[in-house]
């Protein structure tokens, strides 16, 4: 199969991208970023491709935004690959050391992962943020977009290669399987001997899929169900501004709210408002009975609501009692992804911080900035919100493990 005999030649690859400076692996993500701009036609016209079909087969509009590649997207991509080769190289970083009383220097440093598979849907600019971050980590990586941006996909990945080619690098380190098979999905969850770890990032059916079929270790990517709560004291044409931020900014993405909870001692206040700005911009609004008694015609919510990650103009509303209320809420359909509180109250703040168990908690800001490169990460390759080895948005560090590295002077043990 396909990815089997692509497997080989990343991890053959990796051998000798392993071998480059620091300065090298830079200047090959920088002609990188420089090829994306030079071929940003040739990427558009392949993207329009995907688009096309994508309307044909009715990909919903939150996804198609997903698939989009406009010329400044391109450039976002580009310059997102100069933002990575100017991070902080984290290979042979010193993580911590010390010396034993036998004169044993022991020190435990960062080396890469190996070859990483990425497993990944609809978003044409993930090919070129995981190849330019597993690349700068001193990976190989094999990627495996999903059917809808086949096109796009193939086309920037001949650019980053040609680019590879062009500073007389291995091209193979970065590799597309062109295979939409499932099957070839099966396969490399199971190459064991050829990929050391696998990303997926997509939907929920994506991730569970990867999670229940891997034999190879998997850094997890999670589900957005994210929440705002408007507590009794906050701002209130600040939180309009935030919520509207959170929902409408780009609402087909993991770190976009879904839902709303609402203080009653701001509800009255707050909702007409809230939905005063959302109404022109075409947001449905599902609410809780008492949100229904404050905004005529609003949706009642169902059950379901509270648990699903819309990725759309949808936002579930709540109206809750208190604090506690809200926090319980949030710990009973939270994915871990981002939550937020706003509020003047210190010690609201203080206790949302520590009692809201998630990848990021925020205070008085939008769930939108839950992103690598909003985070000075420069990209990202995910958004883990899983607990083991990377929690939150995955940058160069995420991408690497540990080894410790002992200098002895002919010690022996006794």
């Amino acid at each position: 199969m396909e990815v089997r005999a692509k497997a080989k030649q990343v991890r053959a690859a990796l051998k000798v991208w392993q071998r480059q400076s620091s300065d090298q692996r830079n200047s090959a993500l920088r002609e990188m970023a420089a090829q994306l701009e030079a071929s940003a036609a040739d990427i558009l016209a392949a993207n329009e491709k995907d688009l096309h079909r994508a309307q044909e087969i009715g990909i919903s509009g939150a996804l198609l935004d997903r698939l989009t590649l406009t010329e400044d997207r391109v450039r976002g991509m580009a310059d997102g690959l100069r933002d990575v080769a100017g991070q902080r190289d984290p290979i042979g970083q010193v993580v911590d050391g010390h010396e034993l009383p036998n004169g044993l220097k022991i020190q435990r440093v960062r080396v890469p992962l190996g070859v990483i598979g990425m497993i990944y849907e609809a978003r044409p600019n993930v090919t070129a943020d995981a190849a330019g971050l597993c690349l700068k980590a001193g990976n190989g990586v094999l990627l495996r977009g999903g059917s809808e941006a086949i096109h796009s996909n193939t086309a920037v990945v001949r650019v980053l290669q040609r680019a590879l080619q062009m500073r007389e690098l291995p091209e193979s380190v970065v590799a597309l399987i062109e295979n939409t098979d499932r099957a070839e999905v099966q396969e490399m969850l199971h190459l064991n001997s050829l990929i050391d770890v696998v990303i997926p990032r997509g939907g929920a059916g994506l991730i569970q899929f990867v999670v229940e079929n891997s034999t190879v270790p998997v850094i997890e990517t999670g589900v957005g169900n994210c929440h705002v709560f408007v507590d009794a004291s906050a701002d209130l044409p600040a939180a309009v501004a935030i919520v509207d931020n959170a929902k409408t900014q780009r609402p087909g993405v993991c770190n976009a709210v879904e839902t709303l909870l609402v203080h009653r001692e701001a509800a009255e206040s707050f909702l007409p408002e809230l939905r005063r700005v959302l109404d022109p911009k075409g947001v449905e609004l599902r609410g809780c009975s008492k949100t229904q008694s404050i905004l005529e015609g609003v949706k009642p919510a169902e059950a379901a609501d509270w648990s699903t990650e819309f990725l759309d103009l949808i936002l579930a509303v709540r109206v809750v009692d208190s604090y506690d209320e809200a926090v319980e809420h949030i710990q009973a359909y939270s994915t871990g992804h981002s939550e937020a509180i706003l509020t003047e109250s210190y010690t609201n703040a203080q206790r949302f911080l520590q009692e809201v168990d998630a990848a990021a908690v925020y205070v008085n800001a939008s769930t939108r900035f839950t992103d690598g490169a909003q985070f000075g990460m420069g990209a990202e390759i995910g958004i883990s919100t899983q607990k083991l080895h990377a929690r939150g948005p995955m940058g160069l560090a995420e991408l690497t493990t540990t080894k410790f590295v002992v200098y002895g002077q002919g010690t022996v043990r006794k």
